[in-house]
């Protein structure tokens, strides 16, 4: 792992072979209707930063190029594998049909601790609207549904921040 000082963290522009030599992770990230451009871009930094093998951007959402997704992302866009979507059910169920196993990020009765996570390989992590949450329909069809414990007096966290902690949950298994 390179060690860079803080002006050089900011700024990245991979070579065709650099982007070759990264070894993916079998992690998919699908956005459900994300209203935040910066919860967007930062979900990109993230994918990067764990090797995902893409993002889906799913219904009524902004989507690259995007110069407020851009700010987010830090480039990380251009090199991050995506694609759009208009139905996340439909999505889900091709997935699914692939084998991978899906996961919600969602506040829910259903939902286990992400500390109880005990993910199968392909893995893909279903993050919804930051208001609205993922859809019942959509909850529906995960295989499991996690939460992260909020101790506090707010019961709400950022997207972006819970799909990391449980996608760096999901690397321990790999």
């Amino acid at each position: 792992m390179k060690k860079l000082d803080a002006k050089k963290l900011r700024k990245s522009e991979p070579t065709p072979e650099e982007l070759k030599k990264i070894k993916r992770n079998p992690i998919y990230f699908v956005l459900d209707e994300i209203l935040d451009t910066f919860n967007v871009g930062s979900m990109f930094r993230l994918a990067d930063a764990v090797a995902a093998e893409k993002i889906y951007l799913c219904g009524k959402m902004e989507t690259p190029p995007s110069s407020r997704i851009h700010k987010a992302a830090v480039g990380t866009e251009a090199w991050v594998q995506w694609d759009k979507v208009d139905s996340v059910t439909k999505l889900i169920k091709r997935l699914r049909n692939q084998g991978t196993y899906i996961i919600a990020v969602e506040q829910d009765p259903q939902a286990i601790s992400y500390q109880s996570l005990e993910p199968r390989f392909p893995v893909a992590l279903v993050l919804g609207h930051e208001t609205k949450g993922i859809s019942k329909k959509v909850l529906k069809e995960a295989d499991v549904i996690v939460e992260l414990p909020l101790l506090g007096i707010n019961k709400s966290f950022n997207v972006w921040g819970s799909a990391a902690v449980v996608a760096y949950k999901v690397l321990e298994a790999l």
